[in-house]
């Protein structure tokens, strides 16, 4: 069990989502911060970060967007569906933009895959609990 399930459960009121689904989804979105912010600092120290630009921007973006959605997704006094319904549609199309970015160099550089790879279960958790939104 990991420490997000473990909050969740301890959580007094009703939840309005999956709480499995949930925290899933909060520990892919950390894991994907991660791995973006990692990514875009071992872009900058490639020879060749110029040519890496838009994988650093693109990186940073969704580690942003990925760590705000995780801290809302955390919070459930005064709960909006339509507020997390929007982050999560902004992450799945952020993780999507990077995990394709970060794609076109992963023959290149190792960090680059592991974060297509991580932007892409991202992406799909996020999905996932969008389907379970109301």
């Amino acid at each position: 069990m990991t420490i997000t399930m473990s909050m969740l459960e301890t959580y007094p009121k009703s939840i309005n989502l999956d709480r499995a689904k949930l925290a899933a989804t909060i520990d892919a979105l950390n894991e994907c911060a991660q791995a973006c912010t990692a990514c875009a600092d071992a872009c900058l120290s490639e020879d060749s970060v110029a040519e890496l630009t838009k994988c650093v921007r693109t990186d940073l973006d969704c580690a942003d967007i990925c760590t705000t959605t995780s801290r809302v997704l955390s919070r459930h006094t005064g709960y909006d569906a339509n507020i997390s319904r929007t982050l999560l549609e902004a992450c799945a199309t952020v993780c999507r933009s990077c995990g394709d970015e970060c794609a076109r160099h992963a023959q290149m550089h190792e960090h680059c895959r592991i974060c297509a790879d991580v932007c892409r279960a991202c992406e799909q958790a996020c999905r996932d609990l969008l389907a379970t939104i109301s």
